[in-house]
């Protein structure tokens, strides 16, 4: 079958699920997954046949679409940073989100990058994403990561391993964690922040599929995690040291107010992309 004909056939089977550029986007990721073929090579070479081994991947993969179950966990992969990261049903799929979070990390604190021994810390990392593009792009940096998730820190190292970086990884419950051994210069989390009252706006592939152990907190005590962290890092940066967060876009106002009763000063509030509140930065 030449790929150009199942294009149709890929694009019929799911536009009840996925609106149409979506489902193009599958396609084209898809195609320079399984054939190393981008949009433009097909383009050019319209005659393209696919054997049969190929038609067989191609529609397990629409089986697994039509049960919402995210691309990247199908495919094993996605791109973080401009970086390629190994993903499965144990960590969270990095976001773009979380690119500007590195991003402000990068820009807030270049006047740092002719320290040496700088030393960085990454508190829930999952697929060690932060982490990892930050070492990538500071490589003088020393640079450690804290997971509860014994899996979630597997797929991690074989992130760093993949990047071709040095990232000290340790398993952790933050929450029962009472001092981090070390002091660092910068500590950064995206913690789980999304409400048990949210779940109504999660879409059903990130509901049944990503670990709700790195979504969800309760109701009653939305902070948990920013409030040990801030408790931590206060005791834990040095003189001059910075906290950055992620956080939940409802709850800007409250989580500025909490990481300022630790002391933290300059606390300032970021949006993102879209005009969200998504990010924090604060001084020790």
């Amino acid at each position: 079958m030449l790929i150009k004909n199942y294009k149709t056939i890929f694009s019929e089977a799911l536009t009840s699920l996925y609106d149409e550029k979506e489902v193009e986007r599958f396609f084209y990721i898809i195609l320079e997954k399984l054939h190393g073929l981008k949009r433009i090579d097909l383009a050019l070479n319209p005659e393209t046949v696919m054997d049969g081994i190929h038609l067989k991947q191609w529609k397990a993969i629409v089986s697994d679409l039509k049960k919402q179950k995210p691309i990247q966990y199908i495919l094993g992969e996605t791109e973080f940073y401009g970086l390629s990261f190994q993903v499965n049903e144990n960590v969270l799929i990095p976001r773009p989100e979380t690119e500007e979070l590195v991003a402000l990390i990068l820009t807030e604190e270049k006047g740092k990058r002719h320290q040496e021994n700088v030393r960085i810390l990454d508190i829930g990392t999952g697929s060690g994403c932060i982490p990892i593009a930050l070492k990538k792009n500071w490589p003088t940096a020393e640079v450690y990561a804290i997971d509860v998730s014994g899996k979630a820190l597997q797929v991690a190292q074989k992130n760093a391993e993949r990047n071709a970086v040095a990232i000290t990884f340790m398993a952790k419950n933050i929450l029962e964690t009472d001092d981090l051994g070390m002091p660092f210069d910068i500590i950064v989390s995206n913690p789980p922040y999304v409400r048990q009252v949210e779940k109504a706006e999660i879409k059903p592939n990130v509901l049944e599929f990503e670990p709700h152990l790195a979504l969800f907190v309760e109701d009653d005590d939305a902070l948990l995690f920013y409030r040990k962290i801030a408790a931590l890092a206060r005791e834990n940066l040095r003189p001059g040291g910075r906290l950055f967060f992620e956080i939940n876009q409802y709850l800007g106002k409250e989580t500025v107010a909490l990481v300022a009763q630790f002391g933290f000063t300059q606390v300032v509030l970021h949006q993102d992309i879209y005009g969200n509140d998504r990010m924090i930065s604060a001084f020790a």
